[in-house]
């Protein structure tokens, strides 16, 4: 496989950003451990006039994206080189989680993925280019994934339509959509003068794709007092206990959009502090990157934004409550 695989990337570094490289085996390989040895061909190349190391992957398909980091961060804890992982073969699912674990890789076709040089190539341009890297999506860009996957009606998404539902303006849903499609999450098509956009994998597919890239909503957390319950939706391990068989704990949690936050704050005279500086009765405010109400037609957060923002927690009781929750969720 090894030559071929060369071949097809010094075409395809060639044929995309006119760079001719020039590969030759690496003598370190043999200092390396000989689980590592028997994983992949290891190359000394120079792209961009900065030298990098090809780590081509001899059995493709059967590591995680978290097995390829742990055997990055290996060969670098002992080499001053900048590893690239090569492959002829990976679903663009994982693509996406390489990209959530910062890895630099290189599918030739397809994609290359090297952000320390500011590189994003993909397979659908018909002319090469050199962007910015798309590794954290936007505020609006999640609100529209997560509402496209909580909606069981609508398979087709418009600007228009989604501006009315989601609180943004058409242009800001319009960027939205080209992070989408350049994530490879959805697909745009024109009809008449607008454009839509479509979602070609199922819902459980879309979630397990995108999941890894999406970020908690959680601009900013506090407690406040004195304790107010009419405002924002029940979030955090308050959420989660309505949604599972965790128990209640003992202070409401609730989040709100900004524009909520800002109204309450007008009415309500509220002392806000530090989470350390915890009293008996209090409540703690998430203030979110996007209104939760627009996605939970209950008083709790919705579940998808609910694990987004817990899933970092160290607790095995929340982790296996979370799994639950999402296990339960009728894709």
């Amino acid at each position: 496989m090894g030559h071929t695989a060369l071949v097809d990337l010094d075409i395809y570094l060639l044929k995309t950003v006119g760079l001719q490289i020039e590969t030759e085996p690496w003598e370190g390989r043999r200092s390396l451990p000989p689980f590592l040895r028997n994983q992949y061909e290891f190359y000394h190349t120079t792209i961009l006039g900065r030298p990098m190391l090809v780590m081509l992957d001899i059995h493709p398909g059967e590591k995680t994206p978290g097995v390829i980091r742990k055997h990055f961060d290996q060969v670098k804890k002992n080499w001053n080189l900048d590893p690239i992982y090569v492959t002829r073969s990976v679903p663009s699912y994982v693509r996406g989680r390489l990209i959530h674990q910062k890895i630099p890789f290189i599918v030739p076709n397809k994609q290359m993925y090297l952000p320390d040089i500011g590189v994003d190539l993909r397979e659908r341009n018909t002319t090469a280019r050199i962007s910015q890297v798309i590794t954290k999506p936007a505020p609006s860009t999640q609100a529209v994934v997560l509402y496209a996957l909580l909606n069981k009606n609508d398979h087709v998404f418009n600007p228009s339509a989604l501006a009315d539902r989601l609180d943004y303006s058409p242009m800001t849903l319009s960027r939205a959509f080209d992070e989408l499609e350049s994530l490879e999450w959805g697909r745009i098509r024109k009809e008449g003068r607008e454009r839509v956009l479509y979602f070609e994998r199922d819902k459980r597919q879309l979630w397990e794709s995108a999941r890894d890239l999406l970020s908690s909503p959680i601009k900013k957390r506090f407690h406040v007092w004195p304790p107010i319950e009419q405002y924002g939706l029940r979030s955090g391990l308050t959420a989660l206990s309505r949604y599972s068989m965790l128990a209640e704990p003992v202070d409401l949690e609730l989040a709100l959009g900004q524009k909520e936050w800002n109204k309450l704050k007008q009415v309500e005279k509220v002392e806000t502090f530090p989470l350390q500086e915890r009293k008996s009765g209090n409540v703690t405010i998430e203030v979110w990157n996007y209104d939760p109400r627009l996605l939970s037609d209950s008083g709790e957060v919705d579940r998808l934004s609910l694990y987004l923002s817990l899933r970092d927690e160290k607790d095995e009781r929340v982790e296996a409550a979370l799994r639950k929750m999402i296990g339960n969720i009728e894709w």
